[in-house]
């Protein structure tokens, strides 16, 4: 267990039947770039049972965060939903992963595009002032299929704009579009439909996408990885990596959340 911290459970949030959100403390040691990912989990007798998640928090806060889902006979979930204040989680000491503004090409709009608990990781890069330095616009776009499933808008919507760090950088350039499938919403549709009928680049007072100057990052559901890496390919965008920056890049590590 040389390679994990032991972490102890500060909060438990659920925001549906099938969705959560928990807290734990952060060993001083444990270092990550907003946007990455680590291993987490419980030791199950003595061997640790471990899956990745997206870190939530950002890299100066003093926890972590995470997102997750609810699968009932999930081999970790199905523990992990029932953690309680005061219980011990293991978190791994190295992060990684592709969701990094560095690897991204300098543009002017940064579009972060997730669905359901695939919205963890852009949770930090929204709260990185290098974030806004890096862009003059940032969207969030967050997918779901029922409006309760929206988590965190109260957060987006209201506290990050007070936020004495990153308030004004918030209320000057991050826009939050929130849209559901299923349930009657101000925005209705899935967001690669919205994007390719122009909708939304209406709603947002926005020009529809030009890699000369727009870069996407994209987490989420199987579907929605293929759909917008085909739509960003068939315009021109190429894809970024650690080695290579490009003009969007995907998370690949873990498609179902």
């Amino acid at each position: 267990m040389s390679n994990f911290n032991q972490e102890s459970v500060l909060s438990v949030h659920h925001w549906t039947d099938t969705l959560f959100s928990f807290t734990t403390t952060r060993d001083p040691s444990f270092r990550f770039r907003n946007g990455e990912f680590t291993m987490i989990g419980l030791k199950v007798g003595d061997k640790p049972l471990l899956r990745a998640y997206s870190v939530a928090s950002a890299n100066y806060e003093d926890r972590l965060e995470f997102f997750s889902i609810k699968v009932p006979d999930g081999p970790l979930t199905s523990r992990l939903q029932h953690l309680k204040e005061g219980e011990q989680i293991i978190v791994g000491r190295k992060a990684t992963g592709t969701l990094v503004i560095d690897n991204l090409k300098n543009g002017r709009n940064l579009y972060l595009v997730g669905t359901g608990t695939g919205l963890a990781p852009f949770l930090s890069i929204i709260k990185d002032p290098e974030t806004y330095d890096r862009f003059e616009k940032v969207v969030l776009l967050h997918g779901c299929r029922h409006v309760a499933e929206l988590a965190y808008g109260e957060m987006i919507n209201d506290h990050l704009p007070k936020d004495d760090l990153i308030g004004e950088l918030v209320r000057n350039q991050l826009v939050y579009y929130p849209t559901v499938t299923r349930d009657p919403f101000r925005n209705r549709g899935r967001i690669t439909d919205l994007m390719t009928s122009g909708k939304l680049f209406s709603d947002i007072g926005v020009a529809p996408l030009e890699s000369a100057h727009d870069r996407v990052m994209i987490c989420g559901s199987p579907a929605l990885l293929q759909d917008t890496r085909t739509l960003l390919l068939d315009r021109g965008f190429t894809e970024g990596n650690h080695g290579e920056p490009g003009e969007f890049v995907v998370e690949k590590a873990f498609v179902e959340r």
